[in-house]
């Protein structure tokens, strides 16, 4: 009788997760026949899953789950700010007003508004207040929820997507932007989570690594990155992920997106570079897990081997998704920039940088614990 009640709240919670997973909108849309079939193309495309361009370890071993769980609750005082941080309000009549400038606004982590040409770019646009949305825990954001600057934005011309996680594709974002872009520009096997959030599909165009789309006078490729993807319990790996190029007639600028070090920044570098200003993922590393994140100093180097005038680290200032000191990253990166010759840029949140004069921005989050 017990073994009987046993396996009848086996199933039953079975289907409540199943039920679960396939009702709520957050886990974005499941892969189909088709899709693999058409991903097959890709070289990246192992007949299952999308493969990086050198094994990448992901999985943490049993032996590190009782260690990492430990420190996961212990020691967390200094992960994130004690206390809120600001962001700059945006300014939109200043932003309109300027139509020569490359402009740009960094609010924290990864999401980027950047003006190029006189069309508006924003990329993974998680303007949310939780990065994990679905799980037992929350992931505050340091500074209040940010959904309101959706509304405060220009018209977008075009939202390019790096990769699926939801600390870089959030459904409540998508959500409050849907009627205010243009076009959606996401890597291989995104498109099935954005047509799940009412988007239409003429709207979204997938990108393979080094495939490229022109936004008038912008050219913009989709480059590679060593990193993974999902959102669900069995969809690792069923996404692309990458980052981005942007190249006009007066400006280049390249965006990591997230990513362990590997010989890819060489080669983006080789074939695309120099760039003026180059965004690079800083942040939420450790060393169980450093296939997928660099460490700082590996930023700085991704720098020069993109051959960039002018860095800018991403990534940090928003979440807590690794154990280190939330000021860590760009301790770090600015003491190993410093000693390489690497001129960097350090942006507030919702400050908007023209890149004309003041780029070091002052170490602003020493003011804060």
């Amino acid at each position: 009788m017990i073994l009987k009640t046993l396996l009848v709240l086996l199933i039953v919670g079975g289907v409540a997760v199943a039920a679960y997973l396939k009702m709520n909108p957050q886990f974005g849309g499941s892969i189909s026949k088709a899709e693999k079939k058409q991903f097959s193309k890709s070289q990246q495309w192992d007949g299952e899953k999308f493969v990086n361009q050198k094994e990448t370890l992901m999985d943490l071993g049993i032996k590190e789950m009782p260690g990492l769980l430990k420190k996961q609750f212990t020691g967390r005082e200094n992960r994130g700010p004690k206390e809120k941080l600001p962001l700059i309000k945006f300014d939109r009549k200043t932003w309109d007003a300027d139509t020569t400038s490359f402009q740009f606004i960094w609010f924290g982590h990864s999401v980027g508004l950047m003006k190029m040409a006189g069309k508006n770019i924003l990329i993974d646009p998680m303007f949310g207040a939780d990065a994990s949305p679905i799980g037992p825990f929350r992931t505050n954001r340091y500074t209040d929820s940010t959904l309101y600057v959706i509304d405060q934005l220009p018209e977008i011309d075009a939202v390019l997507i790096t990769h699926d996680h939801y600390d870089h594709l959030d459904y409540d974002s998508f959500k409050k932007l849907k009627g205010k872009v243009g076009h959606y520009y996401v890597p291989l096997g995104v498109k099935r989570h954005l047509l799940r959030w009412d988007i239409a599909d003429e709207d979204i165009t997938e990108f393979d690594w080094w495939e490229s789309a022109n936004l008038d006078e912008v050219k913009m490729t989709f480059v590679p990155s060593r990193h993974f993807s999902g959102r669900g319990l069995t969809d690792r790996a069923e996404s692309l992920w990458g980052g981005w190029t942007f190249i006009s007639t007066k400006h280049r600028v390249y965006w990591s997106g997230d990513g362990g070090y590997d010989t890819h920044f060489k080669e983006i570098g080789e074939r695309l570079g120099p760039f003026d200003w180059a965004f690079l993922e800083c942040g939420q590393y450790n060393k169980l897990w450093h296939h997928i994140h660099m460490y700082p100093e590996e930023s700085v180097q991704a720098a020069i081997d993109v051959k960039a005038k002018t860095s800018i680290p991403i990534h940090w200032g928003a979440f807590t998704l690794a154990l280190h000191d939330w000021r860590d990253p760009v301790q770090r990166f600015g003491e190993e920039a410093k000693a390489k010759g690497v001129h960097i840029a350090m942006p507030e949140l919702g400050e908007v940088i023209r890149f004309q004069g003041k780029e070091e921005n002052g170490f602003w989050w020493e003011g804060f614990e």
